[in-house]
């Protein structure tokens, strides 16, 4: 029974979070400064922090966020939203949004990064071209290079 009431009441200190998700204290206090968290203030002056578990929660949005790649701001409407009643179909909505034109974004950059894949293929072949005729030896293709087709990573 009373571990339920613990649980829900469980503070922790910014070095505390800081050794949980692997980042610097200062990471947590740039999230603070951008409107992401709001720890309560303790001590002399609310010179300590002290973050509950809706701030935990927060902080791992947030960081599962910026792996995604969102910004800062679109991290923080989704966390307001989060935040609104208990109605979360426009928190879902957003949230899809966000990873949408994320998704577009990356399969831009991925395009942009095969064609410029292509070109170097195509300039490695014209100088190993090159290079055999003027050494009348076939020069071998570097790692990487003039491959047929290329794989990501999963």
């Amino acid at each position: 029974m009373s571990a339920t009431p613990a649980a829900a009441s469980a503070t922790f200190t910014i070095t505390d979070l800081a050794r949980e998700f692997d980042i610097t204290p200062r990471a947590i206090r740039f999230y603070e400064d951008q409107g992401l968290l709001s720890p309560e203030r303790e001590g002399p002056g609310g010179r300590k922090r002290v973050y509950n578990g809706r701030e935990r929660t927060r902080l791992k949005l947030t960081l599962r966020g910026k792996r995604l790649g969102l910004t800062l701001n679109e991290i923080r409407e989704i966390l307001d939203l989060y935040e609104s009643p208990r109605d979360t179909t426009p928190q879902l909505e957003r949230f899809l949004h966000s990873l949408a034109a994320h998704r577009r974004t990356l399969e831009q950059q991925m395009e942009d990064l095969q064609a410029q894949l292509a070109e170097i293929d195509q300039h490695e072949r014209q100088c190993r071209a090159l290079l055999a005729a003027q050494t009348g030896k076939p020069q071998p293709a570097t790692e990487g290079g003039d491959a047929p087709a290329r794989t990501t990573a999963a």
